[in-house]
């Protein structure tokens, strides 16, 4: 069955997730794939690399590949986000770019990047649900217009699941001919480890306000494979004494929620009981450390 299904998918190739931070690209990408490979917040910056999630069908295979959200670099971490973009749109074979529905400006800058950057162009208009059906139409033609070079401009709701599977449809004709780039039961090109790190930080984006989020890295420094559990150690970093104690909270009861949301969401990920153990570290001004950095992945 396996190697039917290989045979059948004819097309197959990359397609970059880009637009503004509140887009809705992440919850777009784990909504294509169907379960939670990167994480989500309300707040700018939750997705700082690419991240590839793999979409199957029978004819062809789609790469989406979510990078961070368009800013203005204040820090070397923000410089290597804006090089994660520009690779992304160099090595990609269709660009979408997700537009929020109650936030569909850009940039003009971004706009003459995406007309010349001599690749196909999808619009998902996301976040649908917050307007009626008469809000939608009118931005739905005022996106048409503004991106007259597009080759299609889909309605969708990454929350509701809506379009979710016609924008792949939609996608997938610009793809190359080719057979399939990945297994055809991969859902990502992130370990789960990766996954994993991404969940913890998520919780950390979604529970803590001000600075604590955006000062926020999160290293799994041990993954063990048990018959029935699944150790897991990592290091939260944050930049200053007074975020670690915040992280950590009275009597350890921040750091504990985090570390409880965090592992049921690893849990369903990973489909065994899961042991997770959480360290709270101080490494100063590390988005401006290029040493760090490369030590964090980026």
């Amino acid at each position: 069955m396996k190697q039917e299904t290989e045979n059948r998918v004819h097309r197959a190739g990359f397609a970059a997730l880009v637009g503004m931070p509140s887009a809705g690209k992440s919850t777009l990408l784990n909504a294509m794939v169907g379960r939670k490979i990167s994480g989500v917040s309300p707040k700018v910056q939750t997705t700082r690399r690419r991240i590839v999630g793999i979409y199957t069908r029978p004819d062809f295979q789609l790469a989406f590949t979510d990078t961070p959200g368009l800013l203005t670099p204040r820090y070397k971490l923000h410089e290597t986000m804006a090089k994660e973009i520009e690779a992304a749109l160099g090595d990609t074979d269709v660009v979408v770019l997700v537009a929020p529905f109650d936030r569909p400006e850009l940039p003009e800058t971004f706009t003459h990047l995406l007309r010349s950057c001599g690749k196909p162009v999808v619009v998902a208009l996301n976040k649908i649900d917050l307007g009626n059906q008469e809000k939608v139409r009118t931005a739905l033609e005022e996106i048409r217009h503004r991106f007259d070079y597009a080759v299609a401009v889909l309605p969708v709701s990454a929350l509701h699941n809506f379009n979710v599977e016609a924008l792949a449809e939609v996608v997938a004709p610009h793809l190359p001919e080719s057979p399939p780039l990945f297994d055809p039961d991969q859902l990502t090109d992130r370990t789960e480890r990766f996954v994993c790190a991404e969940i913890i930080r998520e919780k950390v984006f979604l529970y803590f306000e001000k600075e604590v989020p955006y000062s926020t890295e999160v290293v799994v420094t041990d993954f063990k494979e048990e018959e029935s559990l699944t150790r897991i150690s990592a290091e939260i970093y944050v930049e200053r004494e007074s975020q670690k104690r915040i992280l950590i909270g009275s009597k350890g009861s921040a750091l504990t929620r985090i570390g409880t949301a965090a592992r049921r969401d690893i849990e369903n990920m990973l489909g065994v009981k899961v042991f997770l153990d959480l360290y709270v570290r101080v490494a100063p001004e590390w988005r401006n450390d290029e040493r760090r950095l490369k030590r964090f992945g980026y």
